[in-house]
């Protein structure tokens, strides 16, 4: 991993709607990572929410980055969406049985809930000891959805394992709180004023990057991913919070 502690990407590379507005004309979408990886150290994989990828595609991913670059995939969202959490053991060794071969550059695995789940802390109790018992070599950041995440009994479940409480700024749509309850700290953009849609002003991105750097000072990994892709918003700000924190 590269010296810097501060890891700023966005969520996925993949868009087409980013040529000529990232990617230049001469560069093809069969290029697309080639070209990401010379400005970013680190992406999202947004794509293993929706579909397991195949092996052969994570072994082209590791051979066509950096040493020091890191993915950051998404948990399935058949884990957090279908069944919710529950009976997970065998769809969670069905996703790791793939992440695994690429372990060395992973960053933390995201895992991304559904409006409507409601905290209930047995159910995240169990999910969690399943994590901990079979995949404690892995980090872990779980983005809530639902109000009812936001309280000291659920930070307080977190901290004992671990699990990044995901600081996800999306206007009023999702809770948010700054939260800590890991050794590192997990941060999306969505987009402020429209849900992946909508530019972070100077101003915002200034105030972020005082807090990475606050943060970095107080000895924390910290990852950032601006998922605000419309019009290429995420790549314009992430290459502009990177030039304020010192980060790559």
């Amino acid at each position: 991993m590269n010296n810097s502690t501060i890891h700023i990407g966005t969520s996925g590379w993949s868009y087409r709607h980013w040529a000529d507005v990232f990617y230049p004309q001469h560069v093809k979408p069969a290029g697309y990572l080639e070209y990401y990886v010379t400005r970013f150290g680190c992406v999202e994989l947004n794509s293993s929410f929706y579909h397991l990828p195949k092996k052969t595609t994570i072994s082209g991913w590791m051979k066509r980055t950096p040493v020091n670059f890191r993915f950051c995939p998404k948990i399935s969202g058949y884990i957090t969406h279908h069944i919710r959490l529950v009976n997970s053991d065998e769809s969670l060794k069905k996703f790791f049985n793939l992440f695994s071969d690429m372990k060395s550059k992973l960053g933390p695995v995201l895992i991304q809930l559904p409006p409507g789940l409601v905290f209930k802390k047995n159910v995240i109790t169990d999910f969690f000891e399943i994590l901990e018992e079979h995949y404690g070599d892995y980090s872990f950041a779980i983005e809530a959805r639902n109000k009812s995440w936001i309280n000291d009994e659920c930070f307080n479940l977190l901290k004992k394992y671990n699990v990044a409480h995901v600081i996800a700024d999306s206007g009023e749509r999702f809770p948010y709180s700054e939260t800590i309850t890991a050794d590192f700290i997990y941060l999306r953009f969505h987009g402020h004023e429209q849900l992946y849609a909508s530019d972070y002003s100077e101003s915002e991105i200034e105030r972020y990057a005082d807090k990475i750097l606050k943060w970095k000072s107080g000895g924390r990994h910290i990852w950032v991913f601006f998922n605000n892709d419309f019009n290429g918003f995420a790549v314009k700000n992430a290459s502009r919070l990177i030039e304020l924190t010192g980060a790559y």
